[in-house]
């Protein structure tokens, strides 16, 4: 059995991480968390996550990267932008998750048993290639990449009526443009390139 630690020293803290999120989440806010916890009193997710709201904001402010980036929380917030609301400190929670979600895909340490993260990746991916996503292609993506194709035997009977009343197409979405999209989405240059 491996004897899990609890104590983090300050040298293993990310100090530059309240920053990252900071651009990241387009939230300079954060700084003004009181830590008063109406943001985790306010979601309806709370009870099923193992950090409420109120102790990634803290988690955030303090360096604790891995912490945050590894917690199940920023996967289950379901958006309703409750906690954001009712924040007296008008923080921008719900934007705070998406960046840390953002951040945990880049770097891989996502919980690998939630298919959120795939369908993240499978959507950006869709998006970036052809300007939209297609339903039917991302939902089959979604089961395939998440060693899951089971599960797409109970979403059949689902899927043929959307695709019988016309809801759902077999055809792969495009917009015109796809060259224009991709100068838009590439990276800017940096000066003395």
């Amino acid at each position: 059995m491996e004897i899990q630690r609890k104590i983090k020293f300050e040298e293993e803290l990310a100090r530059d991480f309240l920053d990252e999120i900071k651009l990241m989440s387009h939230c300079e806010e954060i700084d003004r968390c009181i830590q008063c916890g109406t943001c985790s009193s306010s979601c309806p997710m709370a009870v099923y996550m193992d950090h409420p709201p109120r102790k990634i904001i803290a988690f955030i402010k303090n360096g604790f990267k891995e912490e945050a980036l590894k917690s199940f929380t920023i996967w289950l917030c379901s958006s309703c932008y409750t906690c954001q609301v009712r924040c007296p400190a008008k923080i921008k929670i719900t934007d705070v998750m998406y960046a840390l979600k953002r951040k945990a895909i880049q770097e891989k340490v996502y919980p690998h048993q939630f298919a959120i993260p795939v369908l993240a990746q499978e959507m950006q991916r869709m998006i970036a290639k052809n300007g939209r996503s297609s339903e039917l292609w991302l939902i089959l993506n979604l089961y395939l990449k998440s060693r899951n194709p089971w599960g797409l035997l109970k979403m059949a009977p689902t899927g043929l009526a959307l695709l019988k009343t016309g809801r759902m197409s077999l055809k792969r979405e495009k917009i015109k443009n796809t060259k224009q999209l991709h100068q838009i989405l590439k990276p800017p240059k940096e000066e003395g390139q």
